[in-house]
């Protein structure tokens, strides 16, 4: 498995490099540049350089590519005899891939190793044995956590050793000479544990490119050049000649290949698999495709049609076809485009790997960076020629200059260890204070709180160990006896560890590398968060302080801080400063006995505390940090364990070991001359159980600064908004001052690290896409409605398609509603109905009935076996469930979700008791609305839809999706996640949505039930899944099965992107596989984030022409430039009208597109969707798909925690019944119960809205 390679060809790559760049200063003094020995000089040095570009990728040695940079630049230059045209060819393309891959450090001379990953046979199928064998591999890999093990064990396994051939359980060791034709060689160079594949192509492809090269430098030795390069290209001779003989390949099955690949993407989490890194000339199927490079490319032929590219303007285009092989015969062309900016760019040609040839692992890596195998969809720059409305907007980004210091990283290890960053900053502070000038050579590190310490400059020592003390500021009470203030000693050791890399990142903030080198903007996002983390009480990436804002009560104890978050982010204008309001919730620093008393909104004095007010007291308190107030200016600080279960004159201790007992009131009336009053409470206890240490409610208060992380109350949530709901020109005005105030120009962290931030909003260019025309029932005296500044109505309108409702039935859970009233709303409901445009029965099968909310089962099953008894003899069943609930229900609402839904089968309306007594006809026409989607109709359609306009969605069978995860809230550790997936069931109008749901482990992103394999006794492997499931349902419904796939996902954070699309993407490929053999229809997958800190505002806030009614930018303003990602193809779309505050605009990144969207296709595509959200007459601010995953999974959760409350849902998603038959899954060692199916004629219609 392992090769070392003799370190002469290292050293001759390095020494022939010097050479070409030598031969290149020569050319500067051979005078005139159409002198006849230069120009000879400069043809040699061309080839020669050529040869060296390909050799150097040949035998993964990708750092010296960079070192032919400088002179590609200066033949290609005004000073070259052929100034204006690319000399450089095969090093355009080395440097085009060197950018993908980035540089790596491949150590010392002789260090270099050369890995063939695998050979596979394209048609190869493995035996048995093998498949017994590779089980055994999985087995021994998946028990390892360490990547590293993984690739030991993969390759144990796989029992290579040395060169020569062996044999075992399949797997062989060959010589390259002795491998058969027609096998796939991958070819990866290591350098200790770092991994970076450089090579892919059938043998017959590599000997040809090897002796390609071989070939040419021989020639070079025949046109007798200088006695160094003649000596040196003798051993480069020796050497190719000498690779072709010695290299190992491992043949065996394709999983024991892709287990392996798997495990070695693990240790760099990078794979790039290239082929012909020089595109000379390409034949497939009889076709020709010539890149023509003489001296200059500016001439592609593709099937004869000439595409003439100008090599000076600013953006060109070359479009070539990829490669993608499936099997030996069948080759299927890919249309690719790539973009360069000042250059022309002829793009590699990639073998796509698929499904056929690399069966899909279980679960893929979890790395997060993205493969480098991985071709990133294309930003398109919008069509010239638009009219959509330009304009320019400001965003809250400020640019920050990126800083040219020399940066280090330093381990830190603080012992004892504490996991507090507090006092691990407190630690490192005290240190920076005692030592910076005298050991640290004047610097200011910046520190992370945990074990990375970051320096603009080296420190004067490789490792250093100090030691500090501390005063700690917690003290504890022994036995009742004060304890005196300690003071704590910790061991610092600080040691070298890395430099950190800002080439990489300018690199890739110009676009020039594909992954963003995280440890470089850690480091900047920690310089910059110094200072306020010493000001102001971080939470997150946010920071908060009393002074910061007005203090607003909240209730039950707690108050909202103002603060601002503060992110340091790369975008296509450099590197940003992401500035924004927050607020958040912290409990008040009341006395305790205060904080109780509004907690349980009573005098606690009036009469004792009962077994649940206890309850309520304890979960509230326990973890707060209190100071006592009966020592005069002596406040100490304790954290709350628990509450005593006797009240505090019950309580006493010893005093003595003696065995002299006191009770606590005696005790601080002795002590401190405290008369204790609230002896009826219990008392506080603070510290561990082993030793109990007590303190009266009364002698304490609450610390200040300390964030609420609980679940807030309805009442809560409600205040929390009002403080944070500010209008966009307030909200402007606020970030601007908090930057003004935060002055980073006097930072003495920013000054040390040399990083500037202008004080300035970015002003970004945007575009207003306009509004869709919507289609109404011809019936209507409007058929169809052009919406103005992203809103309509319903007057004179009748839904497209509306439903019907023959058979409905009401039952009144309010105290406060007399049947009378409820009578007259339900008439008045089946009325709008009707002018909706629904076919709605006036009246109900059964008189209203009156129930108990505590009687909710019983009242809606007897209600359902009524109704049921009347129409069951006429073939008829129950269509809808009209309930008007009281407007504080509790888990009534749930509850009656959960039975409808999953028990009885049965779709329903709830109303609450305000609006039966309102009954105003905007709020009867939205409930129309929602009844007519959750009974199978359609309350509008997209004219383009329609007439058959949409770009790749009209043309042919498209099925949209929607996914969301919502997690539980913070402080239930054991409740299961909800997954959720909805799908589009009609094709051209993609309006109506089916959804599942599914629970999954706590806290799980990744999408489990996407695709299932499980055993039925009978039927042996059934596959399953949502989306299997909601194709099927596609095909149903419309009678033809989807051609694209449009995938919307929601609740992923930038950290999980990849993550989430290997692992959702390959359950898609497999879900599709397994209804149709080859059935792989191309797939869009598009994240959607509201959950990040971007504001768009107007450039000019009091011209009309550019805001809403509420002062925020207009509906279908998208920007897709300057804040947005350097090199991927993400938009920000506000697609909404602003109600109130400062509208969020929706974050869209495309991680994958095979349908080759341009910008302007998505765009306009996701915008217009916006528009058909079916609950209300208004364009929505995420694309509904999402939207309604939201809703389904928050629906879900009902299913299995009834008390949830409408108000606090964390995400959303759907997803309906366990299929096969399971009762419990398990997922690392945790069993989730699976939520009780959908009825199969609820998950057929919309009944999450």
């Amino acid at each position: 498995m392992w090769l070392r390679l003799a370190s002469p060809a290292y050293l001759l790559l390095e020494d022939a490099c010097r050479h070409v760049q030598s031969g290149i200063s020569g050319l500067r003094l051979l005078g005139d540049k159409d002198s006849e020995p230069r120009r000879l000089l400069f043809v040699e040095i061309v080839r020669l350089g050529e040869e060296l570009v390909q050799c150097c990728f040949h035998l993964g040695l990708l750092s010296h590519v960079g070192k032919l940079a400088s002179g590609a630049t200066f033949l290609s230059g005004d000073s070259s005899p052929f100034s204006g045209t690319n000399m450089f060819p095969a090093l355009s393309i080395a440097l085009k891939l060197r950018r993908r891959l980035g540089t790596v450090d491949w150590g010392k001379p002789g260090q270099l190793h050369i890995m063939v990953k695998a050979f596979l046979f394209m048609n190869h199928q493995p035996t048995k044995d093998q498949n017994q064998q590779q089980q055994s591999v999985e087995e021994q890999t998946s028990s390892r956590g360490n990547q590293e093990r993984s690739l030991r064990a993969a390759a144990a396994a796989a029992a290579v050793s040395g060169g020569g051939p062996t044999s075992n359980g399949g797997v062989m060791v060959h010589r390259l000479e002795e491998v058969p034709a027609g096998r796939l060689v991958v070819v990866a160079a290591a350098k200790g544990e770092h991994w970076q594949a450089s090579w892919l192509g059938r043998k017959e492809l590599v000997l040809a490119a090897l002796e390609r090269v071989l070939g040419s430098l021989r020639e070079l030795l025949g046109r007798d050049p200088h006695r160094e390069l003649r000596e040196g290209l003798n051993s480069m001779v020796e050497d190719v000649v000498w690779h072709l003989n010695r290299v190992a390949v491992v043949v065996g099955s394709t999983r024991a290949a892709v287990d392996i690949t798997r495990a070695m993407e693990g240790q760099l989490h990078t794979i790039q698999v290239v082929a012909h890194l020089n595109i000379n000339n390409v034949t497939f199927r009889g076709v020709d495709i010539q890149v023509v490079v003489h001296l200059n490319i500016n001439r592609v032929v593709i099937k004869g049609v000439v595409i003439q590219v100008v090599v000076h303007l600013n953006i060109n285009r070359v479009t070539i076809r990829d490669v993608v092989v499936h099997d030996r015969e069948v080759v299927e062309p890919h249309r690719h485009t790539m973009v360069g900016i000042g250059e022309v760019v002829v793009d590699t040609m990639f073998f796509q790997v698929h499904q056929e040839q690399f069966p899909s692992c279980t679960k893929p890596h979890m790395s997060n960076i993205k493969p480098r195998w991985f071709h990133h969809p294309h930003r398109e720059l919008p069509h010239l020629l638009s009219l959509w409305q330009r304009c320019v907007v400001k965003a809250n980004h400020f640019f920050a200059e990126l800083p040219d210091k020399d940066l280090h990283q330093y381990d830190v290890s603080i012992t004892p260890e504490v996991t507090s960053r507090g006092v691990n900053r407190a630690v490192m502070a005290e240190l920076v204070k005692l030592y910076r000038y005298s050991q640290l050579d004047g610097r200011l590190p910046a520190y992370d709180g945990r074990k990375s310490l970051y320096t603009a400059g080296p420190l004067p020592f490789p490792s250093r160990t100090f030691e500090i003390t501390l005063q700690d500021e917690e003290e504890s009470l022994g036995g009742g006896q004060v304890a005196p203030r300690r003071e704590r000693q910790f061991r610092v050791v600080i040691k070298f560890a890395a430099r950190a890399d800002l080439h990489h990142l300018a690199m890739f903030l110009a676009g020039r590398q594909p992954d963003a080198p995280q440890e470089a903007l850690q480091v900047l996002d920690i310089v910059l968060r110094e200072l306020p983390t010493a000001r102001y009480s971080p939470v997150g990436r946010s920071f908060y302080s009393p002074n910061l804002g007005r203090r607003q009560r909240l209730g039950d104890g707690l108050e909202s801080w103002r603060g601002f978050y503060q992110s340091i982010r790369p975008t296509q204008m450099g590197l940003s400063l992401n500035i924004d309001m927050s607020s958040t919730a912290f409990i008040e620093p009341l006395p305790v006995i205060e904080f109780v008393a509004q907690l349980l909104c009573r005098d606690i004095s009036v009469r004792p505390l009962s077994d649940s007010d206890r309850v309520k007291i304890k979960k509230a308190l326990r973890g707060i940090k209190v100071e006592v107030t009966h020592r005069g200016n002596m406040r100490r600080k304790y954290r709350i364990s628990g509450l005593t279960s006797q009240t505090t004159r019950e309580l006493s201790f010893p005093v003595d070991d003696r065995g002299t007992v006191k009770t606590v009131v005696q005790y601080f009336l002795e002590t401190y001359g405290f008369n204790i009053q609230h002896t009826t409470l219990p008392c506080l206890q603070v510290g561990n159980q082993q030793r109990p240490n007590y303190l009266p409610m009364e002698v304490c208060k609450i610390v200040e600064g300390q964030r609420y992380s609980k679940r807030l109350n309805e009442k809560q949530i409600t205040a929390l908004l009002k403080v944070t709901c500010q209008r966009p020109q307030e909200r402007e005005k606020d970030i601007l001052q908090t930057v003004h105030h935060n002055a980073y120009y006097e930072d003495p962290y920013a000054q040390e690290f040399g990083i500037k931030i202008d004080e300035r909003l970015a002003s970004v260019e945007a575009r207003v896409l306009p509004p869709p025309r919507l289609k109404y029932h011809d019936s209507g005296r409007e058929k169809d409605v052009l919406p103005r500044i992203g809103q309509w109505n319903m007057m004179n309108k009748k839904m497209v398609n509306g439903g019907r409702v023959h058979h409905w039935a009401c039952i009144n859970f309010s105290r406060n509603v007399q049947d009378n009233a409820a009578r007259n709303f339900c008439h008045e409901l089946a009325l709008m109905c009707q002018v909706s445009g629904m076919d709605f029965a006036p009246e109900p099968v059964l008189p209203s009935l009156t129930a108990r909310p505590e009687h909710v089962e019983r009242a809606l099953k007897a209600r359902y076996q009524d109704a049921t008894n009347i129409l069951k003899p006429q073939g008829r069943e129950l269509e809808l469930l009209i309930v008007i609930l009281p407007d504080n229900n509790g888990s009534l609402y749930g509850d009656l979700k959960r039975i409808c839904e999953t028990d009885l089968g049965l779709v329903s309306q709830c109303c609450l008791t305000k609006h039966v007594f309102k009954m105003s006809k905007q709020y009867l026409a939205n409930v129309a609305l929602k009844i007519n989607v959750k009974v199978g109709g359609r309350n509008t359609v997209l004219v383009d839809a329609l007439s058959r306009r949409i770009p790749l969605v009209s043309d042919r069978p498209t099925i949209i999706f929607g996914a969301d995860v919502t997690h539980p809230h913070p402080g239930e550790d054991s409740s299961p996640s909800i997954a959720a997936v909805v799908a589009s069931q009609d094709w051209p109008e993609v309006t109506k949505y089916a959804g599942l749901v599914s629970a999954q482990a706590h806290r799980q992103e990744l999408i489990q039930d996407l695709f299932k394999v499980w055993q039925d006794p009978n039927r042996g492997t059934v596959t399953g899944g949502m989306i299997k499931e909601l194709l099927i349902s596609f095909k149903r419904a419309t009678g033809q099965k989807p051609q694209r796939i449009i995938f919307y996902r929601d609740g992923v954070s930038e950290g999980q992107f990849y993550q989430v699309l290997l692992y959702e993407l390959d359950a898609i490929r497999k879900a599709c596989a397994s209804l149709e053999p080859n059935y792989q229809p191309p797939v869009t997958f598009v994240v959607v984030q509201k959950r990040h800190h971007t504001r768009l505002f107007a450039n000019n806030h009091n011209d009309q022409r550019t805001v809403d009614r509420s002062g925020n930018i207009l509906p279908g303003t998208v920007v897709d430039s300057k804040i947005c990602h350097p090199t991927e193809f993400d938009f920000y779309l506000c697609s909404h009208a602003g109600i109130q505050g400062t509208s969020r605009p929706a974050h869209y990144h495309v991680l994958w597109d095979e349908n080759k969207f341009t910008a302007d296709e998505l765009q306009t595509l996701t915008n217009n969707l916006c528009y058909t959200y079916a609950r209300c007459t208004r364009s929505v601010s995420i694309v509904p798909p999402a939207y309604y995953a939201h809703l389904a999974a928050f629906r879900a959760r009902f299913y299995m925690e009834p008390d949830t409350s409408d108000s606090g849902s964390m995400a959303s998603g759907a997803r309906g019944p366990q299929q096969g038959g399971r009762s419990t899954r398990a997922f690392g060692n945790v069993a989730v119960r699976p939520l009780p199916a959908l009825k199969e004629n609820v998950k057929r219609v919309m009944f999450y809205c």
